[in-house]
Protein backbone atom coordinates (compact mmCIF):
# COMPACT_ATOMS: atom_id res chain seq x y z
CA UNK A 1 0.00 0.00 0.00
CA UNK A 2 2.80 2.43 0.80
CA UNK A 3 4.12 2.07 -2.79
CA UNK A 4 0.83 2.96 -4.51
CA UNK A 5 1.44 6.73 -4.69
CA UNK A 6 4.72 6.04 -6.48
CA UNK A 7 3.17 3.51 -8.87
CA UNK A 8 0.06 5.38 -9.97
CA UNK A 9 0.28 8.47 -12.16
CA UNK A 10 -1.66 11.57 -11.24
CA UNK A 11 -4.29 12.41 -13.80
CA UNK A 12 -7.64 14.09 -14.03
CA UNK A 13 -10.48 11.55 -13.75
CA UNK A 14 -11.96 10.38 -17.03
CA UNK A 15 -15.44 9.06 -17.70
CA UNK A 16 -14.98 5.29 -18.16
CA UNK A 17 -17.26 2.72 -19.75
CA UNK A 18 -16.48 0.44 -16.83
CA UNK A 19 -17.13 -2.91 -18.53
CA UNK A 20 -15.36 -2.53 -21.84
CA UNK A 21 -14.57 -5.96 -23.24
CA UNK A 22 -15.23 -7.59 -26.59
CA UNK A 23 -18.60 -8.97 -25.49
CA UNK A 24 -19.89 -5.41 -25.07
CA UNK A 25 -19.03 -4.31 -28.60
CA UNK A 26 -20.73 -4.82 -31.94
CA UNK A 27 -20.97 -3.52 -35.48
CA UNK A 28 -24.15 -2.03 -36.89
CA UNK A 29 -25.35 -3.05 -40.37
CA UNK A 30 -23.55 0.05 -41.75
CA UNK A 31 -20.29 -1.27 -40.14
CA UNK A 32 -20.25 1.45 -37.46
CA UNK A 33 -18.68 0.20 -34.23
CA UNK A 34 -20.76 0.50 -31.05
CA UNK A 35 -20.23 -0.25 -27.38
CA UNK A 36 -23.02 -1.01 -24.92
CA UNK A 37 -23.82 -2.26 -21.41
CA UNK A 38 -21.82 0.38 -19.58
CA UNK A 39 -21.01 0.45 -15.87
CA UNK A 40 -19.99 4.10 -15.99
CA UNK A 41 -17.77 5.74 -13.41
CA UNK A 42 -14.92 8.25 -13.19
CA UNK A 43 -11.40 6.88 -12.88
CA UNK A 44 -7.97 6.79 -14.46
CA UNK A 45 -8.18 6.08 -18.17
CA UNK A 46 -5.48 3.41 -17.91
CA UNK A 47 -7.91 1.30 -15.86
CA UNK A 48 -10.22 1.09 -18.89
CA UNK A 49 -7.41 0.06 -21.23
CA UNK A 50 -6.23 -2.59 -18.75
CA UNK A 51 -9.78 -3.93 -18.60
CA UNK A 52 -9.93 -4.21 -22.39
CA UNK A 53 -6.80 -6.36 -22.26
CA UNK A 54 -8.09 -8.61 -19.49
CA UNK A 55 -10.58 -10.84 -21.33
CA UNK A 56 -9.09 -11.41 -24.76
CA UNK A 57 -8.34 -7.87 -25.77
CA UNK A 58 -9.32 -5.87 -28.80
CA UNK A 59 -7.73 -5.77 -32.26
CA UNK A 60 -4.28 -4.20 -32.52
CA UNK A 61 -5.79 -1.34 -34.53
CA UNK A 62 -7.88 -0.32 -31.48
CA UNK A 63 -4.79 0.13 -29.30
CA UNK A 64 -2.83 1.82 -32.10
CA UNK A 65 -5.65 4.34 -32.62
CA UNK A 66 -5.87 4.99 -28.88
CA UNK A 67 -2.11 5.55 -28.64
CA UNK A 68 -2.23 7.91 -31.62
CA UNK A 69 -4.87 10.10 -30.00
CA UNK A 70 -3.94 9.88 -26.31
CA UNK A 71 -0.77 7.89 -25.59
CA UNK A 72 -0.54 5.95 -22.35
CA UNK A 73 1.97 7.22 -19.84
CA UNK A 74 5.35 5.50 -19.54
CA UNK A 75 5.22 2.52 -17.19
CA UNK A 76 1.67 1.48 -18.07
CA UNK A 77 2.70 -2.14 -18.64
CA UNK A 78 4.00 -2.32 -15.06
CA UNK A 79 0.75 -0.82 -13.71
CA UNK A 80 -1.57 -3.01 -15.78
CA UNK A 81 -1.67 -5.93 -13.29
CA UNK A 82 -2.63 -3.56 -10.48
CA UNK A 83 -5.54 -2.24 -12.57
CA UNK A 84 -6.63 -5.78 -13.48
CA UNK A 85 -6.62 -7.21 -9.96
CA UNK A 86 -9.90 -5.64 -8.81
CA UNK A 87 -12.02 -6.76 -11.80
CA UNK A 88 -10.58 -10.26 -11.47
CA UNK A 89 -11.55 -10.33 -7.79
CA UNK A 90 -15.05 -9.15 -8.71
CA UNK A 91 -15.35 -11.87 -11.36
CA UNK A 92 -14.12 -14.50 -8.91
CA UNK A 93 -16.73 -13.36 -6.39
CA UNK A 94 -19.58 -13.24 -8.92
CA UNK A 95 -18.78 -16.16 -11.20
CA UNK A 96 -16.75 -18.59 -9.17
CA UNK A 97 -13.38 -19.83 -8.19
CA UNK A 98 -12.18 -20.63 -11.69
CA UNK A 99 -10.92 -17.02 -11.70
CA UNK A 100 -8.71 -17.86 -8.71
CA UNK A 101 -5.67 -18.81 -10.78
CA UNK A 102 -5.82 -15.50 -12.65
CA UNK A 103 -6.17 -13.61 -9.35
CA UNK A 104 -3.12 -15.43 -7.98
CA UNK A 105 -1.08 -14.75 -11.11
CA UNK A 106 -1.95 -11.05 -11.24
CA UNK A 107 -1.52 -10.60 -7.47
CA UNK A 108 1.99 -12.03 -7.76
CA UNK A 109 2.75 -9.54 -10.55
CA UNK A 110 1.48 -6.69 -8.38
CA UNK A 111 3.59 -7.79 -5.43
Amino acid sequence: MHRLPDLLPTAAPALLHGDLWGGNTARLPNNQAVIYDPAVYFGHREVEIAFTELFGGFPTAFYAAYQAVLPLEPGYEARRPLYQLYPLLVHMNLFGGHYGAAVDRVAQQVL
